[in-house]
């Protein structure tokens, strides 16, 4: 590669300390190999830890924004990039990435890990557990599991009965 290789950080706008201290060191880390840093460019989280890291050891960084202005920013971003694209902005933080380090996140991490894998785009996951995110969303009744295809046409009627009595009789 005759340039400069850019890390895409993705994870969470919330994390615990001790991500974000993983995530703070990984920065640090990325600068001191001589690599750019790219994340999603706000002031939260793995994205803010991570360019913190980065910064104060001396390295570059892109912060690829959600929004069209640099409400929120991180301090530590060098060069914003304003998308006014929202979640759609993931694509662009994994094909500007020659790999992506997935940390802790929920549904936008997710998402850049499967663009990751559609584009080939090498994922590390660190100190990642999809299953904690899976969890939390068959909890909430927005992911199920079905083993075969009578299975999932019972989950539909599940789902189907399950949504046409909160919404009320009309809905369907």
């Amino acid at each position: 590669m005759n340039r400069t290789p850019i890390i895409g950080v993705m994870g969470g706008g919330l994390s615990s300390s001790e991500n974000s201290h993983a995530a703070y060191r990984l920065g640090a880390l990325i600068a001191e190999a001589g690599w750019i840093l790219l994340n999603g460019g706000k002031k939260a989280g793995i994205m803010h830890a991570s360019a913190k890291g980065a910064k104060e050891s001396g390295g570059t960084t892109v912060g690829i924004l959600p929004d069209e202005t640099l409400c929120g920013v991180s301090e530590y971003i060098d060069i914003p990039i304003r998308t006014g694209m929202g979640n759609a902005r993931n694509c662009i933080n994994v094909l500007s990435s020659d790999v992506i380090v997935a940390c802790p996140g929920g549904a936008g991490t997710l998402s850049e890990i499967a663009l990751a894998i559609k584009t080939d785009t090498p994922v590390i996951l660190f100190n990642f557990s999809g299953g904690d995110i899976f969890r939390s969303y068959v909890r909430r009744g927005h992911l199920h599991f079905a083993g075969t295809p009578e299975a999932v046409i019972d989950k539909i009627r599940e789902i189907i009965d399950a949504t046409s009595q909160s919404l009320g009789p009309d809905i369907l």
